[in-house]
């Protein structure tokens, strides 16, 4: 109930605002967006364009958590790699969109490749640093005491080591679930040959703001159901781990 008070409250807002303004080039009311919106629902380009979105998306943050586990799981136990990675994954953390999508363009050109590497560079070090922060945060006293008592090398690994790093884990799909899709959406309109990303900017040189806004619609409700079907799933996946 609450929820729909909210959304009520919101289009009173956007309807009150787009009156005010009286102009749809800049804010088109909720009636011209809705009308935009059934319109685009109805095309089956916008299907094949979300459709190509969604794959990227997924596809990125399985690369982006399977790597970065993989990468921060080593730094964490091994500290000489930890201090050897640390500096290369900052300095790929800090680099500005921009420059990926130069590179990406003088490489391949508008594609697909582009907005997936640029996705997968832009989360990578998060999910790193998560779960090397993960790993290191283990009770040393508690992996003294495994060695005194020489629990076998694959039980420490699967009960200390991935048992320490799953919240991380979880912490980083979390993390990188909500913003996957704003980077591929971005990365889409810079250098996307398909895709949401593609239409909105299309609509964009087109001065079609309603157009603009329904896609944007489009790509925010996607967003929130992928997020939420998503942590239902990965938190499913770790109760069945703790009952292993």
């Amino acid at each position: 109930m609450k929820t729909i008070v909210g959304l009520l409250l919101l289009l009173l807002v956007w309807e009150i605002s787009a009156l005010l303004l009286g102009s749809s080039f800049i804010l088109p009311t909720p009636i011209e967006t809705f009308k935009a919106l059934i319109h685009e629902l109805t095309k089956i380009e916008t299907f094949h364009a979300f459709l190509s979105t969604a794959w990227k998306g997924f596809f990125v943050l399985g690369l982006v958590v399977l790597l970065g586990t993989l990468i921060g799981l080593v730094m964490g136990i091994n500290t000489a790699i930890y201090e050897i990675l640390r500096p290369v994954v900052m300095i790929v953390q800090a680099v500005p969109v921009i420059s990926w999508l130069a590179l990406v363009i003088f490489l391949w050109g508008i594609g697909w490749k582009g907005p997936v590497l640029i996705s997968f560079l832009s989360l990578l070090p998060i999910s790193i640093f998560t779960t090397a922060a993960g790993v290191r945060s283990i009770d040393k006293d508690l992996l003294e005491m495994v060695k005194v008592y020489k629990v076998p090398k694959r039980k420490v690994f699967k009960d200390i080591y991935l048992g320490s790093i799953v919240p991380f884990v979880v912490a980083t799909i979390d993390i990188s679930i909500g913003n996957v899709w704003k980077v591929i959406l971005v990365s889409e309109f810079l250098c996307g040959d398909e895709g949401l990303g593609v239409l909105i900017s299309w609509a964009r040189q087109y001065v079609d703001v309603p157009r603009v806004y329904a896609l944007t619609i489009i790509a925010v409700t996607f967003g929130i159901i992928s997020e939420r079907l998503t942590r239902r799933f990965v938190r499913r996946l770790t109760r069945k781990w703790g009952m292993s």
